[in-house]
């Protein structure tokens, strides 16, 4: 059996699902479908926008399934006709039983965290949040409960204490794609071995973190929190969705024009006061924003904004 023999289905939609497609497609495992969210308006301008993974897929002429309902009808008779021996979800939303049981083979999941924790839709932004000094992905076999099912393969990272999440979720989205082209020459030689892939249960200890969906009010930056926190959130949201500025102590000089900002860059200090910085206390020290972006206005160091300021 070799790679040609397994027929494989791919479902993702974002960039970090493009990077394990095109591992697969050019590492000439046999791809018959794409499968990825409908087309979406975005923008001003409000135009039809591709997903990453669609992009992808029509550029090198793969079959694309894009369901508003993963359980209609229709799209399970589509999905069925490609007689898929195994299907792979990199990015992409929880399927309904009909689906992920339905090849031979199974489905497997890529998983940007070290399983069981950090389970959820945002594990790379909660791992940074939380000051983690290490992360990684895992591949498992889906089950009824999100990102419960037996570990097939796991590789970890280091963090390091400057990197901000964009950084990671980079590094994650590489090392991800050969997770995946492993986990599925690791099926195919269990299947010319005839013997049952090995994969183990998640263990379900007291102390799982979890990686909740990120809503605008879990990005508002609390200035009550202790510094290293602050800091850690910052780098975690950063870029996107991006940490903001909400309350700050009334009595801080730019409470009103900093309210709403979103901040990218931030460092601790134990300065109160720094020439040319914009410096605000915390629980137990003080943070140095230094790079944000106001309501309506580009982003910028906080140096040129105080430079602006002090022209006006």
């Amino acid at each position: 059996m070799d790679k040609q023999s397994i027929r494989i289905i791919y479902m993702g939609t974002p960039d970090f699902a493009v990077e394990s497609l095109r591992a697969l497609v050019e590492g000439g495992y046999n791809v018959v479908a794409v499968v990825t969210m409908p087309d979406k308006p975005a923008g001003r301008g409000h135009q039809i926008q591709y997903s990453a993974v669609k992009q992808y897929a029509l550029s090198v002429g793969l079959p694309l399934l894009q369901p508003e309902r993963l359980k209609d009808e229709r799209f399970i008779e589509d999905l069925r006709s490609y007689g898929a021996d195994l299907q792979i979800v990199v990015a992409f939303r929880m399927l309904p039983e009909v689906v992920w049981n339905m090849p031979r083979l199974g489905t497997f999941n890529l998983h940007a965290s070290l399983l069981p924790q950090y389970r959820g839709a945002a594990p790379i932004n909660w791992a940074v949040m939380n000051g983690e000094k290490e992360t990684g992905a895992t591949t498992f076999m889906l089950q009824h409960e999100i990102d419960t099912g037996n570990l097939i393969l796991q590789e970890r990272i280091a963090i390091a204490e400057d990197e901000n999440v964009a950084s990671v979720h980079d590094r994650l989205m590489t090392m991800g794609a050969s997770l995946v082209t492993k986990t599925v020459d690791e099926i195919i030689q269990a299947e010319s071995n005839g013997i049952p892939l090995h994969t183990e249960p998640q263990s379900e200890s007291l102390d799982l973190k979890l990686a909740p969906k990120i809503f605008k009010d879990t990005c508002k930056i609390d200035f009550s929190w202790d510094a290293k926190r602050i800091y850690n959130h910052v780098r975690g949201l950063s870029p996107y969705p991006g940490a903001w500025i909400d309350d700050m102590p009334s009595t801080y000089p730019l409470a009103d024009l900093l309210k709403g900002a979103k901040v990218y860059q931030v460092e601790v200090t134990q300065c109160s006061e720094r020439k040319g910085h914009i410096v605000v206390p915390c629980a137990d020290g003080f943070i140095d924003i230094l790079e944000l972006q106001l309501p309506g206005k580009k982003r910028m160091c906080a140096s040129a904004l105080l430079n602006g300021l002090k022209n006006k």
